[in-house]
């Protein structure tokens, strides 16, 4: 084909681009118009427009749903409304029962710890500020302090567990086998848990937060890849939300009703814990010259003891040694 037969064919189709290019400017014009066929907007009224918005926010549950289920999930098998109670409930009832049933009592430590975090802080806090008296505490802030690391603890043994399944799973062969790849996600969280119990006890569960949350993004990625079950991306997610809410309320609570609400994460510091005492509450100190003597104490005292220094002699006797003298 020579140059003038290509010109003369492109030439009529760069003519026909440019009378197109007004109808294209009117369109964008009109972005704000639903319907380019009668001109009127997308919703005739405000029953009409709530109508819509509540369509729009149901579809978009819904999509969010299916994207925490790694898009694996057939729309076939939802049953009810496509929206975000829909997609779940579909999801939940692919889930074996004894897998929901021991996921769910494997949350119950942490809720545990976390009840017992909030009444040993707050218990703490008000020992600090002689609220309530016959506590010591130092004592109640090592029983805090306990709290707190049994729950880091199980942290890294339940990081360490849904590490493992994966390598389960590739010795399995579930979704075939994909080596080096697959067992190393499941080494991750082990190299990740042991070392948050090093750390300060609050600063670990932060460190076992991310981790949880990082864990769960690889699982939602893995399940797309057809690596475990459909179900399994969604399941992780809400067990995972369930985990972290327990986990924020234990830093909350110990930040809040903690001795040192406000200031720092170190409510575990008892050193500090016993300056503060001896701020609010001075204890008397010094030196006694003379023959002193042990008392019992009055039922308001604090102590079980009273040590004073004994009273001098009885005056008579001073006369009278006087009056010899005399």
């Amino acid at each position: 084909m020579s140059f003038i037969a290509r010109t003369s064919i492109a030439r009529p189709l760069f003519r026909s681009a440019l009378r197109q290019a007004p109808v294209a400017a009117s369109l964008l014009q009109r972005r704000q118009v639903a319907s380019t066929v009668s001109g009127r907007p997308g919703s005739q009224s405000l029953p009409h427009a709530a109508q819509n918005i509540k369509e729009e926010v149901g579809n978009t549950a819904g999509d969010l749903a299916r994207s925490l289920g790694g898009g694996a999930l057939n729309v076939g098998a939802i049953t009810g409304e496509a929206g975000f109670a829909g997609v779940t409930g579909a999801v939940a009832s692919t889930v074996p029962k004894p897998v929901m049933a021991f996921g769910l009592a494997g949350a119950l430590p942490y809720l545990g710890t976390s009840l017992s975090t909030l009444y040993l802080a707050r218990q703490a806090g008000n020992a600090a500020a002689s609220i309530v008296s016959g506590v010591d505490p130092s004592m109640m802030l090592a029983a805090l302090d306990s709290c707190l690391n049994v729950q880091v603890t199980y942290g890294a043994v339940l990081l360490s567990f849904l590490g493992a399944l994966h390598w389960g799973m590739e010795f399995a062969g579930y979704g075939g086998h994909h080596g080096a790849k697959r067992l190393m996600l499941g080494a991750a969280p082990v190299l990740v848990a042991w070392p948050t119990l090093m750390l300060e006890p609050t600063t670990a569960i932060v460190a076992q937060w991310l981790a949880f949350t990082a864990l769960w993004g690889a699982d939602h990625r893995v399940t797309a890849w057809g690596w475990t079950p459909k179900w399994y991306s969604q399941y992780r997610f809400y067990l995972s939300i369930l985990i972290g809410t327990c986990m924020i309320g234990t830093l909350a609570g110990n930040a809040y009703f903690g001795p040192v609400a406000g200031h720092s994460f170190a409510t575990t510091d008892l050193e500090r814990m016993r300056n503060e005492r001896h701020r609010l509450r001075k204890e008397n100190a010094g030196e006694i010259k003379g023959d002193i003597e042990a008392l019992p104490a009055q039922e308001e005292s604090d102590s079980f003891v009273m040590i004073r220094k004994k009273p001098e002699e009885d005056k008579p006797e001073v006369k009278k040694a006087d009056g010899g003298k005399s």
